[in-house]
């Protein structure tokens, strides 16, 4: 059989088992199977057994589930409530008043929790009725949610940089400098939408209340200082070289206990719960990346991803070509699995067409992460979607409509970064010179 009829043979049975309900760790290791037993001569079970064994005790992904858990604690504390009361007093004068506090909340606990979805549900918690009771309309206060928590996959630390970072076998904490300059483009892309929408209907935007003088301004802004301890003690032990991510990964856990416990708001069973959450969500990201893997290693062996690589060559495809062609597919692909299975399931195949082009892959993770979280607000498996419908109960079509502005948005920081790709790669270059 040739390699196009195998690869269609075997996209087919994965869509198949993804369609039936099947897990997609269970998914990825059936359809690995079924190559190696089909299309190779190489020992099935030897072969799932040592990948995965190999696989199982990588020290880079052991800050995913501190990572993961510090989120759940904070998820869980009073910190997310102290950030509104600390950022309403300085955005009340702006053009979109409050509507930022989503925007610069989502992007400051995107900071230490790492996840999308922990981003929409604790920001989404504490800012929705809020601006609802101060009149704000709905469908500006659900989109700048919707757009703005999608920082949670790319502002450092991020749980889908690590995984990228295992998967491909990049620095996580070059990744994780990489992820700061389009990170800021992005707040300042929801921050400008924000201010036209202002400028553009006035009448939308409720009236700024009381003027509150700098006094006043400082005293409500020192409940944003355990928030910033926070982010300063994980990222800049990164940065500066004092610990790896796994290490500011430990150390953010202990100081999100600590912070959260001194807010009067945290208990021993909260932090069971933040605990078991995290230990579940982690054995998911940990078995489908596995899984991941194995696949990986069977398409090696069956020789897929080095001939489609040399039949991409062989096009002469432009890296602008392939890139349009790519941010279409993973669109397309994200409408139906989430973020972290979207990179697990096809970094393996789509590294050698990256690599063929001269891309670099440092580059193309930030770029694969500024588009799964395009992804992430779309329907029908937009991950914040589902959350904000949770913590709001308005039709899900209706919450895309409103967060389809942010889509194109995060369309134009692509097309941003790849026309300019010193946005991502100067930073790192500039650390490490």
């Amino acid at each position: 059989m040739s390699d196009p009829m195998i690869g269609l043979t075997l996209l087919a049975l994965l869509i198949g088992l993804l369609a039936a309900g099947v897990w997609v760790a269970v998914s990825l290791t059936i359809v690995g199977l079924v190559a190696l037993v089909a299309f190779s001569n190489a020992p099935a079970g030897l072969v799932l057994a040592t990948t995965w064994w190999g696989h199982s005790h990588s020290w880079a992904l052991a800050a995913l589930p501190l990572f993961i858990l510090m989120g759940e604690i904070l998820l869980r504390s009073r910190l997310a409530d102290d950030m509104f009361s600390g950022l309403a007093p300085w955005l009340g004068r702006l053009p979109g008043r409050l509507l930022h506090v989503n925007v610069l909340g989502c992007a400051i606990f995107a900071a230490v929790s790492g996840s999308s979805a922990a981003t929409a549900a604790t920001i989404g918690r504490m800012s929705v009725p809020e601006l609802r009771k101060r009149g704000y309309p709905e469908n500006l206060v659900i989109g700048t949610l919707a757009g703005s928590a999608t920082l949670g996959l790319l502002i450092p630390p991020s749980i889908i940089l690590i995984v990228y970072g295992v998967a491909t076998e990049q620095s996580i904490a070059r990744l994780f400098i990489a992820g700061i300059l389009p990170g800021l483009m992005l707040v300042l892309l929801f921050a400008g939408y924000v201010v036209l929408r202002a400028w553009m209907s006035p009448a939308l935007i409720p009236d700024a209340g009381p003027r509150m003088g700098l006094r006043e301004k400082l005293v409500a802004s020192r409940r944003l200082i355990p928030v910033m301890l926070l982010i300063a003690g994980v990222i800049g032990s990164i940065y500066t070289g004092v610990a790896s991510p796994t290490d500011a990964a430990a150390l953010g856990v202990l100081l999100s206990v600590i912070l959260a416990a001194a807010t009067g708001s945290f208990s021993r069973a909260l932090f069971i719960e933040a605990l078991l959450s995290a230990t579940r969500t982690s054995a998911m990201i940990a078995l489908i990346l596995l899984a991941a893997a194995f696949l990986s290693t069977a398409m090696g062996f069956v020789g897929l991803p080095r001939n489609l690589a040399a039949w991409i060559a062989a096009m002469e495809l432009s890296p602008a070509a392939l890139l349009v062609v790519l941010t279409m597919f993973f669109v397309v692909l994200g409408c139906f699995l989430d973020g972290i299975s979207v990179v697990v399931l096809t970094t393996s195949i789509i590294m050698p067409m990256v690599t063929a082009v001269g891309i670099d892959p440092l580059w193309f993770g930030i770029y694969l992460v500024i588009v799964v979280e395009m992804s992430q607000i779309t329907p029908p498996v937009g991950f914040n979607l589902f959350v904000i419908q949770g913590l709001t109960g308005i039709d899900i079509l209706r919450i895309a409509r409103a967060a389809f502005p942010f889509f194109l948005l995060l369309l134009l920081g692509v097309v941003l970064i790849s026309i300019w790709p010193d946005i991502v790669t100067w930073l790192p270059r500039a650390m490490n010179s």
